[in-house]
């Protein structure tokens, strides 16, 4: 059974850091594309960050650059968020997602993360 596991959540401060993980099974990850998304109360998912299969290429959105940074680790099938700076609007369930080799779409998700911040 494929699936991915995020953990690290939490409730933080304005300004402190987080770090997400988002752990897979059930398959082999290291040829797929990673992303993680954020869905806060009454809006709708976000793209957070990008993360190509060799962990080279990546992108951010406009809101967390600068601040939030992606990676992973083949070897552990692990993909991993660094927030930093951490606002109040970040506030959101974190998603993790794969997308396979050749794939348009994500087709994989995680159940979610839940970041808090208070101000």
């Amino acid at each position: 059974q494929v699936q991915l596991q995020e953990s690290g959540g939490g409730l933080v401060q304005a300004g402190d850091s987080l770090r997400l993980s988002c752990a897979a099974s059930g398959r082999t990850f290291s040829t797929d594309a990673m992303g993680w998304f954020r869905q806060a109360p009454g809006k709708e998912r976000e793209f957070v960050a990008y993360i190509g299969s060799g962990g080279t290429s990546t992108d951010y959105a406009d809101s967390v650059k600068g601040r939030f940074t992606i990676s992973r680790d083949n070897a552990k099938n692990t993909v991993y968020v660094q927030m930093n700076s951490l606002k109040p609007e970040d506030a959101a369930v974190y998603y993790c997602a794969a997308r396979p080799l050749l794939s348009r779409r994500y087709q994989y998700w995680g159940q979610g993360a839940q970041v808090t911040v208070s101000s």
